[in-house]
C-alpha cells in the first residue's frame, strides 16, 4: 500500500480539529469556488506532504494529488520554507513583537507517519480546561516556524503549517515541548538520529506539521 495513503486519515482536519472550533471553519470568500478549493484544502491528505518528505514510493496519481494539495498552502514571506493553509480567518488583532500571545496547537512529526507529538488540548487546568501555550513572540525561546506563523495570523484564527528542519528543532530545549517524558524522547531521537542524518535525511526528519489557534494576545 502506497506509504502516502497509509498516512491519510492521521492528517484529515475532521480527525484531528480542536474542540472547541466549528465543524466547518469560517473563510474569507463565499464563492462556490473558494468554498470548493477550500473543501479541497481541509480534505489534504499526508499525500500533499508526502511531496515534501520526498517519499520515493509514490505513485503517478499520487504525485498527481500531492501537487495539487500543496498548491494550496502558501508560503510565508522571510519565513525559510513554512507553508501555511488558513483553516479559519480571524477577526481580532495582529500581534506586535514583544506581545505576549496564547495559543492552542497539535503538533506533528511528519516522519512518524503524522505522529501526533502534542496537543495544548490536552493540557488540562484544574477545572479541566485546555490550557493554552503562552510565549513573547521574538523571543527566540520557541521554534522560528511557530513564530513565523503567528506573526501574520488574527486572533481567533486557525492555521495549519508546514515546517522545514531549518525552522523547527534546533536543540531540544526549544519551545513548545512535550510534557510527557517519553514523547520528548521519541520526538527528539527522531529528529536528531544521528544514523539517519548521515545517511542524508536531515530534510526530512525534522519536518513539523502545526494546527494554530491563535487565542489571545497582550501587549507588552
Amino acid at each position: 500500500m502506497d506509504k502516502a495513503l497509509v498516512l491519510l486519515d492521521c492528517f484529515r482536519p475532521s480527525l484531528h480539529e480542536p474542540r472547541h472550533l466549528p465543524s466547518s471553519p469560517v473563510i474569507s470568500s463565499t464563492s462556490p469556488s473558494s468554498s470548493s478549493s477550500t473543501r479541497r484544502a481541509l480534505s489534504l491528505s499526508i499525500i500533499s506532504l508526502s511531496t515534501v518528505l520526498s517519499i520515493p514510493t509514490l505513485s503517478r496519481p499520487a504525485a498527481a494529488a500531492a501537487a495539487a494539495a500543496i498548491a494550496d498552502f502558501l508560503d510565508l514571506p522571510d519565513s525559510g520554507g513554512v507553508k501555511a493553509l488558513d483553516l479559519r480567518i480571524g477577526s481580532g488583532s495582529v500581534p506586535d513583537e514583544g506581545d505576549q500571545v496564547a495559543i492552542h496547537y497539535y503538533g506533528r512529526l511528519a516522519a512518524k507517519q503524522g505522529w501526533r507529538f502534542d496537543s495544548t488540548y490536552d493540557h488540562k487546568d484544574s477545572t479541566g480546561e485546555p490550557v493554552p501555550f503562552v510565549f513573547t513572540l521574538g523571543s527566540g525561546k520557541v521554534i522560528a516556524g511557530i513564530e513565523t506563523a503567528v506573526r501574520s495570523m488574527r486572533v481567533g484564527g486557525v492555521r495549519r503549517v508546514i515546517i522545514p528542519p531549518s525552522q523547527g528543532y534546533q536543540n531540544t530545549t526549544q519551545e513548545p515541548l512535550p510534557p510527557n517524558f517519553f514523547d520528548r524522547q521519541r520526538l527528539f531521537t527522531t529528529i536528531f538520529n544521528p544514523t539517519r542524518l548521515a545517511n542524508g535525511e536531515g530534510s526530512t526528519l525534522g519536518t513539523l506539521i502545526f494546527d494554530i489557534e491563535l487565542v489571545s494576545l497582550r501587549n507588552q
